[in-house]
């Protein structure tokens, strides 16, 4: 009995030790790094390494093309479409490879420093203001439940736009002693609240005590236009109220050309700025449609070139980004967009989309000299990688100003309306 319990213990430490070094091993290591699916675009090639003895067939031979030898098996897709690539160790099937096959896609990288005018939807409420009335400190926007981050977008069910499309109402109402019906736009829904305005001692004019703001402005920088649609893509970040912190909803806007004027050189602790001024002619590029987590995003009315990178370059997918060396495109000085070196020090395939994708890192000595690393302003500028445009750079870290967060450029194209995964339309003969 102890002999059997004894000779059961030394085949199961044969076995776990066969496992182990079965695991370890570079035919197997080599079979658990082909991933279950790939993604390509049209006219793209990917290796894959493979054991010796395991041979790779596609099922369709319509959209991918294959080739291998003892080590490797490259992958050319030839066709938009979906296909199988089925792994056979001794004649069976070992393994499959979902292969997605898409349209062949490609961007111009921007890198240009522009104007951002934001026009937002209603009036927003940046803070409360104390009116002195005869009883005493009162703000009616307080008193009527309107909050810092609200938008006031109707009035006595009149959609206001504007600033000066308020003053009209508060006079009329205040005169009249009737309150105003309010319809505010706030995170969680629309309220309707009544507001009756109230007037400073001394003066004639009656008052909400609410400051509010109608657009906003700043600059940023470029990361691509899609030539076909002249869709762009800007910032790489949403562009938030300065004083509530709250995202701006847009109603309109526009982007202009912007010149660098100096650069407040960042250090620990302060991320430093692109300080910059917009174009004297002030001419409108383009709409702005929307902004998001990803950037601001619409469409060019004028052609834009950077002057160093003017061609259209294919897109990595966010699984396709490898950690090391890339470039950036964005400007310093003037007009004059120039490429500087940087490291993606690492990179997440992400599946679903999300705006730290990426972590980079400058190394360009350049750059470094001049700016200390990222600063604001510098948002949105493309990062491009073997000959492809991979994301875009988004925040600094504070306290450390030569590193910060890229976006991958899959998830603003998504956010632009432009659907890399659409079927190529037929040609006319």
């Amino acid at each position: 009995m102890l002999r059997h319990e004894l000779l059961r213990k030394i085949i199961g430490g044969i076995l776990l030790v066969s496992l182990v070094a079965i695991g370890f091993s570079k035919p197997f290591q080599d079979y658990l790094s082909i991933p279950k699916s790939v993604t390509l675009f049209e006219g793209e090639n990917l290796i894959l390494q493979k054991s010796t003895p395991v041979s790779a067939a596609v099922t369709a031979n319509s959209t991918l093309s294959i080739q291998q030898d003892d080590q490797t098996v490259s992958l050319q897709a030839k066709k938009y479409g979906k296909d199988e690539m089925l792994l056979e160790l001794a004649g069976f099937p070992i393994k499959k490879v979902d292969v997605d096959v898409l349209k062949d896609f490609k961007v111009i990288p921007g890198g240009q420093s522009i104007g951002v005018k934001l026009n937002t939807v209603g009036v927003l409420v940046v803070g409360h203001h104390q009116v002195n009335t005869a009883e005493g400190k009162k703000s009616p926007g307080e008193i009527a439940g309107i909050k810092v981050g609200d938008i006031i977008t109707k009035i006595n069910g009149q959609k206001i736009e504007k600033m000066s499309d308020v003053a009209p109402f508060v006079q009329t109402a205040g005169q009249k002693g009737e309150p105003l019906n309010i319809e505010v736009s706030r995170e969680d829904g629309k309220i309707d609240t009544k507001l009756m305005p109230l007037k400073e001692a001394g003066e004639e004019n009656f008052k909400l005590g609410l400051y509010i703001r109608d657009s906003a402005a700043g600059i940023g920088t470029m990361t691509f236009y899609h030539p076909e649609s002249k869709k762009y893509g800007a910032l790489g970040h949403v562009i938030s109220d300065m004083d509530t912190k709250k995202p701006i909803v847009v109603e309109d806007g526009q982007i202009v050309r912007s010149t660098v004027t100096s650069i407040e050189k960042g250090s620990n602790g302060d991320p430093g700025e692109k300080l910059a001024r917009f174009s004297s002619d002030k001419e409108v590029i383009g709409d702005i449609q929307r902004n998001s987590p990803f950037g601001i995003f619409g469409k060019l009315s004028k052609e834009i070139t950077n002057g160093i990178m003017d061609k259209a370059l294919p897109i990595a997918l966010s699984h396709q980004v490898k950690e090391g060396p890339a470039k950036i495109l964005t400007v310093v000085d003037n007009d004059q967009v120039k490429l500087f070196d940087i490291e993606i020090v690492s990179t997440i395939p992400q599946k679903f989309p999300a705006t730290k994708g990426m972590v980079i890192k400058v190394t360009d000595p350049e750059l470094l000299e001049k700016t200390g690393g990222i600063v604001q302003g510098m948002s949105g500028s493309p990062i491009i990688q073997d000959d492809k445009v991979v994301g875009a750079v988004t925040h600094v870290f504070v306290n450390d100003p030569t590193s910060g967060y890229g976006v991958h450029i899959e998830w603003m194209l998504n956010e632009a309306g432009i659907d890399i995964y659409e079927k190529p339309r037929e040609k006319a003969s």
